[in-house]
């Protein structure tokens, strides 16, 4: 990658034998932050329900932060409402939490939601075509029925961007209400082993893959 000018430090194009502080260097492949910080660290957590996705809350309920070891101070990466549960990212990392929040970077999540009453495939085209919310237009990258029982229907919804309980509010406009909401993937990372209230490290090869998912890979 080197030899095919793919790397950089600094944003100059780095040579076989160059050295680099990985406390300081910014270094890039394919244009992409190489996350090297020595201090950085990565959990990966599933949220129950009840747990609020902050630092602190003014109510004193608990909070996702109070699940991870104390030290280093992490911070949540985007948010999942209280009731709902699922997938959520801490890191210290500011510049990998830029890439898997900010619209720009389309990073996806990816919800199993459990709806009031029967859903259909036609319903499922509506949310993929747009709803009108009342702070604007929201769809969903893709939206299937998973399976319809006495409980409900379970669906699948991909979504693109993560504004306030936009996943509830498009379910509502369908004329169902939401009984259980689950994060399942935050773009590349999936966890099905991960229990509710469990913690892990993020691994090296995930933490890459979230800060070159926005980026397909160059040909060298």
């Amino acid at each position: 990658m080197i030899r095919a000018g793919r790397v950089t430090v600094d944003g100059v194009r780095a040579n076989i034998g160059d050295k680099a502080d990985s406390a300081t260097a910014r270094i890039e492949i394919d244009g992409v932050l190489l996350p090297v910080r020595p201090d950085a660290v990565y959990y990966l957590v599933y949220k129950p329900v009840g747990v609020i996705s902050t630092r602190s809350d003014e109510q004193n309920r608990p909070t996702v932060v109070e699940m991870v070891p104390s030290e280093p101070a992490v911070y949540p990466v985007g948010r999942l409402d209280a009731d709902s549960e699922g997938l959520l990212i801490l890191t210290n990392d500011g510049d990998l939490t830029h890439v898997v929040t900010h619209p720009r970077f389309g990073l996806t999540k990816t919800y199993t939601v459990l709806t009031t009453g029967t859903l259909t495939t036609r319903d499922m085209r509506k949310l993929e075509e747009g709803v009108a919310l009342e702070d604007g237009p929201a769809r969903a990258l893709s939206a299937k029925v998973i399976a319809v029982g006495d409980q409900g229907t379970l669906i699948e919804m991909v979504m693109g961007e993560g504004r306030k309980r936009e996943v509830r509010r498009m379910v509502g406009e369908l004329g169902q209400d939401v009984k259980r909401l689950v994060r399942t993937a935050i773009g590349p990372i999936r966890d099905q082993k991960l229990k509710e209230g469990e913690w892990r490290n993020l691994t090296p090869d995930e933490v890459w893959r979230l800060c070159g998912s926005h980026t397909p890979p160059q040909k060298s």
